[in-house]
This record gives structure tokens, C-alpha cells and sequence, in this order.
């Protein structure tokens, strides 16, 4: 998992692909908020904000 972290971000550097950066973290944040939010108390609250 980190190797393929290590190369996006080396894929970013060398060819000056710096927009993909928000991007992923955008979508890495929202995967996270779905599986921690399944089963919880908070998930009303994350389905409001969609």
C-alpha cells in the first residue's frame, strides 16, 4: 500500500501532475468517512450531508 503511495506521489513530482494531489485526498477522505461511518451513530448525520 505505501509502494503504490510512494509512486503516485514520485508519478506527481516528475511529471508536474500537482492538481491530482486534492483529488486523491478528496476521494481518500470520503472512502474514509463512508467505512467509518457504517455502523455508527454518526452515520444520520453523514447521509445529511449528501
Amino acid at each position: 500500500m505505501w509502494d503504490l503511495i510512494k509512486d503516485l506521489f514520485g508519478f506527481m513530482g516528475k511529471r508536474k501532475k500537482f492538481w491530482l494531489a486534492p483529488l486523491i485526498i478528496v476521494m481518500l477522505l470520503l472512502g474514509a468517512l463512508i467505512v467509518l461511518g457504517q455502523g455508527s451513530a454518526v452515520a444520520p448525520f453523514i447521509y445529511t450531508l449528501f
